[in-house]
């Protein structure tokens, strides 16, 4: 889950999305420096189409985080450029499983069962560290996600700035949540108790 941010009083809140669809099973998002963001997922997006070309299956999730921290970790060293400013999140489903990465400017990235980046990312992180079981399920999963993002969020209704995106553990595919269904587990979040809906 992501905080959509409007960026300007007259920005079109549709057009600024946080969680991109990058292959059928493998979904990212990004904090720091957006066009920094913009250019890896679309380098990470180019590399998923070469390796289906040349491969003809998906790519690993985890050579993929692997290729683009190659290249983050090339601007780390080389005179004249500047390093890439922005963590990005890999949510994926391959042979191996579910996976979450985190990559790190450095070129650095680490699997995770949950984590947070950006602004206030310690006090999601701190809400997920109390609150994330190792057995939920997807939908308990999705619950907890917007509940983490709802604690950090000012703005209502919440649903106009949040993206949720996911992979099913069944059909290892990446989807996007459309607004009437965030809206509708903030509803049920708000019956239960865990947010003022």
């Amino acid at each position: 889950a992501a905080e959509k941010r409007r960026v300007l009083p007259l920005a079109d809140e549709k057009s600024v999305r946080k969680i991109f669809k990058v292959e059928d099973h493998i979904g990212a998002t990004y904090a720091g420096m957006a066009g920094d963001g913009r250019v890896l997922l679309d380098y990470a997006i180019q590399q998923t189409l070469y390796y289906r070309f040349i491969y003809d299956e998906p790519i690993p999730v985890e050579h993929l985080v692997k290729l683009v921290c190659d290249v983050k970790q090339i601007y780390t060293q080389h005179a004249g450029v500047r390093p890439f400013g922005v963590a990005i999140i890999f949510a994926g489903a391959d042979d191996r499983g579910l996976h979450l990465y985190m990559t790190e400017p450095s070129g650095n990235y680490i699997g995770y069962y949950a984590i947070a980046i950006g602004e206030k990312s310690n006090v999601v992180q701190d809400f997920l560290e109390k609150n994330y079981k190792y057995d939920l399920d997807t939908r308990s999963t999705i619950k907890l996600a917007i509940q983490a993002i709802v604690n950090i969020i000012e703005s209502k209704p919440y649903e106009n700035f949040i993206e949720v995106g996911y992979v099913d553990k069944e059909t290892r595919k990446f989807r996007l949540l459309s607004e009437s269904e965030i809206k509708e587990y903030i509803e049920e979040l708000g019956r239960e108790g865990k947010i003022k809906a």
